[in-house]
C-alpha cells in the first residue's frame, strides 16, 4: 500500500526513489557479502570527520571527481548492524542502485562527496547521520557499518533562477481566503482547469523566502514531473495548481501556516514557500471512491470475529473457494480512517494490487480469508490487527475502514 508522507521531500515524487529508506529483504541469487571483522567499531586508522563519520578505503578509485550533494551517484553497497547483521545490500541483489545523494541520510550524503568512481569505501555512520537510535519502520538503529563502491556519477542540472520578489508578493498578485497569494507570468494555451483527481505535468520549484532551493523537478529529473494533485502535502499548492491552464507558468507565495498548519515540523521555513509552477499537461484521473455513511465505527449488523474484526459483504461474489493465509491475492480496495479521510486506494490509482495473503497487517490475512472471488466487502479493522494507535512512518493509526473487492485468488 502506499502512503505520501507530509515531508517536503514528499511534495514532488521522484523517478529514483530514496535509497536506504527501508530494509530491503535479500534476495537468493547472490552469496551473501562477508560480514567484515571490524564491524563492531570503527578502527584506530579509520579516517574521521567532524559530524563524527568515520571511514576506511578497501579499494582505490580510478577517477578525480568527486560527487556533489545534488548529482545522482550509482552504488553497489552492503550495510550491517554492529551485531554483523546484514540488513540491505544492492550486492547481494545483483543489481546497483542510483539515486539523489542529498536525498538518503546523512552519512551518505557527506560520505559519498569523499569518494572518486571506482573507490570502495567502508563507512561507520552513527545513529545520529544514521536513521537514529530507535528509528521503528524496519529501519535499522544505532551505529551502521557499509560498504559501498562508487560506480558512477551524474551531474545534477543546473538550479533554476530564483523569481523575482520572494521576500513578499507584489500588490497586483491574486489572493484567496485560504491565505495563498499567486500571479501569473506567462499566460496559458488551454481552457480547462485540473481537478483534485487529475495527474498534472508540472515544472515545479519550490524556494524559501530566503531564496535556498528546496526542491525542484528540474534537478530530480531534469524535466516535468507527472505528479497527482492530490499527493500534494503542502496546503496551498494543489490550490494555487488548479487556479492554472495548460502552458501557464505562475508563482506562488505560500505562508507557512497554510503550507504547514497550526504546529510546523522543526526544520520548514519560517517565512512560507515560494513556488515557481508551470502547468505542461492535465491528465484526467479517477475521482476518488466515496466516503461510507459508516465510517466511523462498524453498524450492529455487521459480522464480528474473536480477534476485534467486524465486516459486512457489499456485493456477493461468484467464486466457492476462499483463500488460504500462503495465497496470493488480487484485490481492488480503499482504506479511511474513522473521520472519513481516503488514505490509500488501488480504486483510485485505476489498478488493482496483487500480494502474499500472509504479507499484509493481519486483519487483511484473516478477513480476506473470509471472501470468495468476485466478493466485495467493508471491514472495520481495530488498532491491534492493524497499524497500532500511533504507528509513524505515515502509517494510519487507530481503527481502520476498508472496502475490499477480491479479484482472484492464485498461488
Amino acid at each position: 500500500m502506499n502512503f505520501v508522507t507530509k515531508s517536503l521531500r514528499a511534495i514532488i515524487p521522484t523517478a529514483a526513489g530514496l535509497a536506504l529508506a527501508i530494509s530491503v529483504p535479500a534476495r537468493a541469487e547472490n552469496a551473501m557479502p562477508e560480514t567484515p571483522s571490524d564491524v563492531a567499531a570503527a578502527p584506530a586508522d579509520a579516517a574521521k570527520t567532524a559530524s563524527g563519520l568515520a571511514s576506511k578505503v578497501l579499494q582505490a578509485g580510478k577517477g578525480d571527481k568527486h560527487p556533489a550533494a545534488a548529482d545522482t551517484v550509482t552504488v553497489h553497497y552492503s550495510g550491517w548492524t554492529t551485531d554483523g547483521k546484514l540488513f540491505d545490500s544492492s550486492v547481494q541483489r545483483g543489481q546497483p542502485t542510483s539515486f539523489p545523494l542529498n536525498g538518503v541520510i546523512k552519512g551518505w550524503t557527506e560520505g559519498l562527496q569523499l569518494m572518486v568512481e571506482g573507490e570502495k569505501r567502508r563507512f561507520w555512520i552513527p545513529a545520529e547521520l544514521g536513521y537514529g537510535e530507535n528509528p521503528g519502520g524496519g529501519r535499522p538503529g544505532g551505529l551502521l557499518v557499509f560498504d559501498v563502491e562508487l560506480i558512477s556519477i551524474k551531474q545534477a542540472p543546473k538550479p533554476p533562477t530564483p523569481p523575482a520578489d520572494l521576500a513578499a508578493a507584489p500588490a497586483d498578485a491574486e489572493k484567496s481566503a485560504s491565505g495563498l497569494t499567486s500571479k501569473t507570468l506567462t499566460k496559458g494555451t488551454g481552457s480547462a482547469h485540473p481537478k483534485d483527481s487529475d495527474t498534472v505535468k508540472l515544472n515545479l520549484s519550490l524556494w524559501s523566502t530566503e531564496g535556498q532551493l528546496l526542491q525542484s523537478t528540474a534537478q530530480q529529473g531534469g524535466g516535468p514531473a507527472d505528479i497527482p494533485l492530490d499527493s500534494l502535502r503542502i496546503g496551498g499548492l494543489a490550490e494555487g495548481i488548479k487556479l492554472m491552464v495548460t502552458g501557464e507558468k505562475r508563482q506562488m507565495w505560500i505562508p507557512t501556516k497554510l503550507a504547514f498548519g497550526e504546529h510546523p515540523p522543526e526544520g520548514v521555513p519560517a517565512g512560507g514557500l515560494v513556488v515557481e509552477a508551470e502547468l505542461v499537461s492535465i491528465k484526467e484521473g479517477i475521482p476518488a471512491p466515496a466516503t461510507p455513511s459508516d465510517v466511523a465505527a462498524a453498524p450492529a449488523d455487521a459480522e464480528k470475529t474473536a480477534s476485534g474484526l467486524a465486516s459486512k459483504v457489499l456485493t456477493k461474489g461468484t467464486g466457492s473457494a476462499h483463500p488460504k493465509a500462503t495465497d496470493t491475492v488480487t484485490v481492488h480496495y480503499s482504506g479511511w480512517t474513522t473521520d472519513g479521510k481516503l488514505f490509500d486506494s488501488s480504486v483510485k490509482r485505476g489498478e488493482p494490487t496483487s500480494f502474499p495473503l500472509d504479507g499484509v497487517i493481519k486483519g487483511w490475512t484473516e478477513g480476506v480469508q473470509l471472501m470468495v472471488e468476485g466478493e466485495k466487502r467493508r471491514f472495520w479493522i481495530p488498532a491491534e490487527i492493524a497499524y497500532g494507535e500511533n504507528p509513524g512512518g505515515g502509517r494510519p493509526g487507530g481503527l481502520l475502514v476498508f472496502d475490499i473487492e477480491l479479484i482472484k485468488i492464485g498461488k
